[in-house]
């Protein structure tokens, strides 16, 4: 199975700030992949592992190459929850 992920929810937190959230799955022998946030630019990036996998190996980058798309290095079955802050 690839990388997938979902944001299941975009919403205002403020005058000018949004808030997206979602869910991502890291299949075995996957690397990670990239989440495209719904926002212009990412602020804030925050993820919980819900998988039993070192999260050590969990790198976070934003994808200067797509517009509010952030990158995820992930080891083999790490799943997880995330949420984006920015405009």
């Amino acid at each position: 199975m690839a990388f997938a992920y979902t944001r299941t929810a975009t919403f205002s937190i403020g005058r000018s700030k949004r808030m997206s959230v979602g869910t991502f799955t890291n299949g075995a022998a996957d690397t990670g992949g990239e989440i495209t946030t719904g926002l212009r630019f990412v602020d804030t990036f925050v993820y919980s592992c819900s998988s039993h996998v070192d999260t050590g190996a969990l790198k976070v980058t934003k994808n200067s190459a797509t517009v509010g798309g952030v990158t995820i290095v992930a080891s083999d079955g790490a799943d997880g929850d995330w949420m984006a802050i920015g405009l």
